[in-house]
């Protein structure tokens, strides 16, 4: 394995966060760009790195961040914002290869979502697309995995899965709730990702979807049926998010 200098983005989120861990068993040289460094304090894998502080959506406050870099991982995303954050995130990529180009990195990874392109059903999928389609065309060897639901101890999906099992015997959800997904468990993603590193193949997009085709609400039963609790699903087909959550 060769020994490499690695820029992590998205160090302080649920994937990033475990490869920051992996990463830092290893003998590569890391670093993470972090807007708050105070959000790794006490994190495993943190002590080992390099922190940074900056912005992608400032490319002022990225100079110097990807000086002697070889690979970039690049898993941000304004998936948390509801208005907006398409720009966000064009506007976020720009600024990040602006830098590598400048400094020369090697290679990117990234993590995209798993999905039809241009899916009209879904503008935070076709974003991640946008992402993954600039990051590919800048010149720079680019590797974009595209995951579906991302499942494992202390993920959103889990956990939103969990509370809703566990407090709800009668749960009316909005439509999207049938739309099929293929969840993945941290850890394959996590070995996607670090084989990514040095593998022989640097440009692409590879789809790590697994191998179920489930949706949302068979995945609330599942849980159910192990927690031995019954439970009931009722889809409204005009039920909005909104009114859902209330």
């Amino acid at each position: 394995m060769t020994e490499e200098s690695i820029l992590l983005t998205g160090a302080t989120g649920y994937v990033g966060g475990r490869l920051l861990e992996r990463l830092s068993t290893t003998r590569h040289k890391v670093r993470c760009l972090v807007r708050d460094p105070q959000r790794l304090v006490g994190r495993p894998g943190s002590q080992a790195a390099q922190i940074v502080v900056g912005d992608v959506l400032d490319a002022g406050s990225l100079q110097g961040a990807f000086d002697g870099i070889t690979v970039l991982f690049y898993l941000v995303h304004s998936m948390g914002s509801t208005t907006g954050f398409e720009e966000a995130d064009r506007v976020a990529v720009e600024n990040v290869l602006a830098e590598a180009r400048r400094a020369g990195v090697r290679r990117i990874v990234y993590l995209g979502g798993l999905g039809r392109e241009g899916d009209a059903d879904s503008a935070h999928l076709r974003s991640r697309h946008e992402v993954g389609a600039l990051l590919r065309g800048s010149g720079i060897p680019t590797l974009e995995f595209r995951a579906s639901i991302v499942i494992g101890p202390g993920s959103l999906s889990f956990d939103l899965i969990r509370s809703l099992v566990e407090r709800l015997p009668v749960m009316i959800t909005p439509r999207w709730v049938r739309s099929l997904a293929q969840p993945i468990y941290i850890d394959d993603v996590l070995s996607y990702l670090m084989a990514a590193i040095d593998a022989e193949a640097t440009r692409g997009v590879v789809e790590i979807g697994g191998p179920d085709r489930v949706s949302y609400s068979d995945l609330l039963l599942l849980y159910a049926r192990q927690r031995k609790l019954r439970r009931s699903v009722i889809h409204v087909p005009l039920l909005t998010a909104r009114l859902s959550s209330l």
